[in-house]
């Protein structure tokens, strides 16, 4: 019985330090096979993740089976991390190329035609307009209209918190073209909380 409990006592202090450690550390070890540092990387980010590859796909279902492929090839690549980025924009890219594949396969499957009829129509209607008093449900609703180009950017740099230099890594493109987009996206953006009544941040 006292072994058992050196055992636990042992795991427990085991699974502190974890946490205690960075991401960059947490990989090393993961790439040694620690599937320790993989439970604790997988908590601090499979949360942000999934939040961020919903954006993308827009279906939990699809959402939850990239997250669990995200991590999966983080444990076979973990080796491979080189530390030209932080951690999570490693992650997120790996995440947005997964959605990415996910959307080019959603294309090119047959849509019948209950399908079509459970689409719902991007008008408004009495049904779903939105209460005008609920400016971050107006906010959310006209992010969703700009382009995915510019959607990506406003998630990316809003949502995630991610510098002009992260986005550029996670997208793969320069910095100056993020800032461009950046540019465009604000003010189409302004445009249409302006057209939505919500002058105070159009500006």
């Amino acid at each position: 019985m006292p072994n058992v409990i050196a055992i636990n006592a042992q795991a427990s202090q085991s699974i502190i330090a974890a946490q205690a450690t960075s991401d960059d550390m947490l990989l090393e070890s993961i790439a040694d096979g620690n599937r320790t540092a993989m439970h604790i990387l997988y908590c601090r980010h499979n949360v942000r993740v999934y939040r961020f590859i919903l954006r993308i796909v827009r279906d939990a279902t699809t959402a939850e089976d990239l997250v669990s492929q995200v991590f999966l090839d983080v444990w076979r690549t973990a080796g491979q991390f080189q530390g030209r980025s932080q951690v999570s924009t490693w992650l997120l890219s790996i995440a947005r190329f997964k959605a990415l594949t996910a959307m080019r396969q959603r294309r090119f499957e047959d849509i019948d035609q209950e399908d079509v009829r459970q689409i719902a129509d991007g008008a408004d209607t009495p049904e779903t307009s939105l209460d005008r008093s609920d400016t971050s449900a107006i906010l959310r609703a006209c992010v969703q209209k700009l382009s995915p180009a510019h959607r990506e950017i406003i998630n990316l740099v809003y949502y995630h918190e991610k510098s002009v230099e992260e986005v550029g890594q996670i997208i793969g493109i320069p910095q100056s073209t993020v800032k461009t987009r950046m540019f465009y996206a604000r003010k189409q953006l302004a445009d249409l909380l302006k057209c939505a009544g919500v002058d105070r941040f159009a500006a």
